[in-house]
Parts: structure tokens; sequence; C-alpha cells
């Protein structure tokens, strides 16, 4: 499967832009602030020229001096573990060939030389040499200033946080379809605001395949690779009636819950049936500030919840989530909350019971604030794209009649295979002349 699916994200088109470049120019919509940058450039620009290289013997540091005057310092163990050599590093496979029980955490070198001011030579106590090109060390500098642009490049700045002034960003479906600038774009709003529209897109079904392949490919759930919101009888989901949707993120009942959701507009009614969302990362923040022992319970405790499956898959899930996961820093790295497919099991000591409620209860007062939720209306053709670990989605209840008077597709996206595809295009983008 993984095989395919490596080669489906190889074999996808990347499309290549008609119009002239005109990234990085600060005359981006400022509603798509993530114009990223390509590794190391801000580095880049300084001299990559190495002024003088030497290894004191009590710091188990090589520092290197470069010839814009400022100076890195790279610790004996860290070049150790990733030299470059055949013997160490698999270079076809981009993968280190040495093992970590050859590795000596105390480390230091024996001999450092410099060759050409461009490269760098280190001779190890066993007699193995290491050598580093400058480029190579300098985009890896372990200064506070490299390593924020290294989390730039993987896409880790900070969310831009909304509420109900949320100016929603908007691009033509067609555009980020063919052209690669508008498609970078696109994903690069999507990861830092967590939503954007898109617009003109047929009003049949069959879009949202197109949108898998611009991205490398959807994901399959017991709902299919894509699956149609309509009221029906005898629902087997709450999202399938006319009835009111409370704020919610797809699939908690997974340990890996969709990263991204795709909801196509094909039918719309003509009263009811808003959407609203709400940034549940700016929510999680509120709470953490106003009650941080509100914050710390749903950031500890984890709810039960259940899916009855499809109706062709006699099948039922049972998964435990924490209603706010949470980062190496403490903050909100996922939601998980869908009140109607919580199950009547809570595991937790009865006297936890009445905390977690209140808890879960003002976290709920929150989403649903005037201050926070943000109302709009789907047209057909409009296609809403959202990161469902950060933006919980609702629905205001509509009237049924006697044919079909609303209709969403909808479908899922891993962030792996979004990731994916968002560095392949900035690597297109940003390397075209």
């Amino acid at each position: 499967m993984w095989r395919w699916a490596a080669r489906v994200l190889l074999e996808t088109k990347v499309h290549p832009a008609p119009r002239a470049r005109r990234l990085l120019a600060g005359a981006a919509d400022p509603q798509c602030c993530c114009w990223g940058t390509a590794r190391g450039t801000h580095t880049g620009e300084m001299s990559a020229v190495i002024r003088k290289v030497e290894a004191p013997d009590a710091e188990h540091l090589i520092r290197v001096q470069w010839e814009d005057g400022s100076e890195s310092r790279y610790p004996c163990v860290w070049l150790r573990d990733n030299c470059q050599c055949p013997h160490c590093f698999l270079r076809s496979a981009k993968a280190r060939k040495l093992q970590f029980n050859e590795l000596d955490v105390d480390i230091v070198a024996k001999e450092v030389s410099l060759t050409d001011r461009k490269k760098i030579s280190i001779t190890w106590p066993d007699e193995h040499t290491s050598e580093f090109e400058a480029e190579w060390l300098k985009k890896r500098c372990f200064s506070e200033v490299a390593r924020a642009e290294m989390r730039q490049d993987l896409f880790l700045p900070e969310h831009q946080y909304w509420g109900s002034d949320l100016q929603l960003p908007k691009m033509p479906f067609e555009e980020i379809m063919y052209d690669d600038e508008s498609a970078y774009k696109w994903l690069c709003t999507l990861k830092k605001t967590g939503v954007v529209l898109l617009t003109g897109a047929a009003a049949r079904q069959g879009e949202l395949v197109k949108l898998g392949h611009r991205i490398g490919f959807l994901r399959l759930t017991f709902y299919g690779p894509t699956w149609q919101v309509q009221d029906k009888v005898d629902a087997n989901n709450v999202a399938y009636t006319t009835g009111k949707l409370c704020f919610h993120t797809d699939y908690p009942v997974l340990q890996h819950p969709p990263g991204v959701q795709f909801l196509h507009c094909i039918k719309q009614t003509g009263t009811g049936g808003e959407s609203e969302i709400v940034d549940g990362f700016h929510v999680a923040n509120k709470l953490k500030q106003q009650n941080p022992q509100a914050y710390q319970i749903l950031s500890s405790t984890a709810v039960d919840y259940t899916d009855v499956g499809v109706d062709y898959c006699d099948f039922a899930m049972q998964g435990k989530q924490r209603i706010i996961d949470v980062d190496y820093r403490g903050q909100a790295a996922r939601i998980n909350f869908n009140n109607a497919t919580r199950d009547t099991v809570l595991d937790i000591p009865v006297e936890e019971v009445r905390p977690f409620y209140a808890a879960l209860k003002e976290f709920n007062d929150l989403l649903n604030s005037t201050e926070h939720k943000f109302t709009y209306k789907l047209k057909p053709g409009d296609i809403v794209t959202f990161d469902n670990w950060r933006v919980l989605h609702g629905r205001h209840s509509y009237q049924s009649g006697s044919e079909v008077t609303r209709h969403l597709e909808g479908a899922y996206a891993d962030w792996d295979v979004v990731m994916s595809r968002l560095r392949l295009l900035r690597k297109r983008v940003l390397n075209r002349d």
C-alpha cells in the first residue's frame, strides 16, 4: 500500500504556473502570510566561507568562525553522528548507516583542519575521518536565528489566530488546480490560518477527487474516499439529518484523525443550513489563560469515543482521546471533540467526573461565544478546506422537503500528504528563475 501511495505522490503532476513569479515581493495577501523561505536563506546570505576552525579540548565542541565575523558551535557527538562518508551515510537513500551503539556521546576531535576555507576535516580518536562542507554546516547552525529558520522551513511558525472577525481567505478553485503559485499560497494559508474557501468549482460530485489528485491522494475511511452529506432516513450519522450540528472535529474516535477536511457544496437550501467554524487553538489558549485548571483537565483526561461505522460495514470503533492534545510547549496541537460520538463510558475516578464536566462546559461556552465563532453560508461550487485538528465546524438546522434541499460532498486528507505536496510546490516555485 505504501509503495503505491509513494508512487502516486511522485507521479502526480505538478502543473507549471503560466504567470510571472510574484513571490516574496511583499504583495501577498495578508490573510496568506505563510510564504516560506527556502531552508537557510537567511544564513545563506551570510558568508559561508570559513575563516577559522578550532576544537577546544574541554568543550566537546568544534568552533567555526565565518568570514562575516559570526561564529557557530557544533557538538562533537552531533558531528560524528552525522558523518557524511560512505561508511556512515547512504547518500542514495539520504539515510544514516552509522549504528547508534557505535556512537560515543563523550567523543572529542583528535584533529581538525580547514580546506580552501570551504570544508573542514575532522579526525576522530579511532582515526576515522569526517568531512563537512561549509554550506552544509551553515544551514545547520545551532544559533537561535538558524533554528528559527529551520522551524519556518518545516512550516512550524506561530499560527494566525482568529475569531468572529475572520476575513475568510478565498481563492478560485481552477487557479489552485493549475497554477503552482496559487496552490502553494492555498496550502501555506491553510497551514497558518486553518481554513481557506475555494470558489468556482463545478456543482457536481467528483471535484474533491480532482482536488485530492492535486495534493497527492485522499484519505480512505469507512465512509469511502468521499461521502455525501444529505438528510437520510435512519441516518447513521447526525450530519445526515436536518438538525443543528454543534461544533466538533471529525473522527476523534481514531488514534490519528484526518488532518484536513474538504466540504464541497453541490446544492444549498434556501433557508437555514449556515456553516459555522471556530479556531479551536485560539479558544484553547483563552481557556488556558482564564482557567489553567480546566485546561489541565481537558489536556490530561482521556475521553472515550464510539463510531458505528456505515450501513454496509458491520463495524464499531472505540478509542480514547484527550479533548486538547498539547505539544512539547504545552500548547494546543490538536482538538478532539465531537459531542455526538462521545461515549457513555468515562474512565476516570468518580470524584473527577464533575470537574471534568465543568471544564468541558467552560470550553464549550467559549467555542460558542459570539466573540469566537464565524458564520457563513456555502454556495453551490464552494469548497471549504480546513484543518480538522484545529478548526471545529458546525451547521445551523434547515427544513427538509420532498426533494434533496442540501447536498455537500466531503473528503479527508492527511497532513503528511498535504505537507509533502506543500514542500514540493515550494521547491518548484521558489527555485524558478
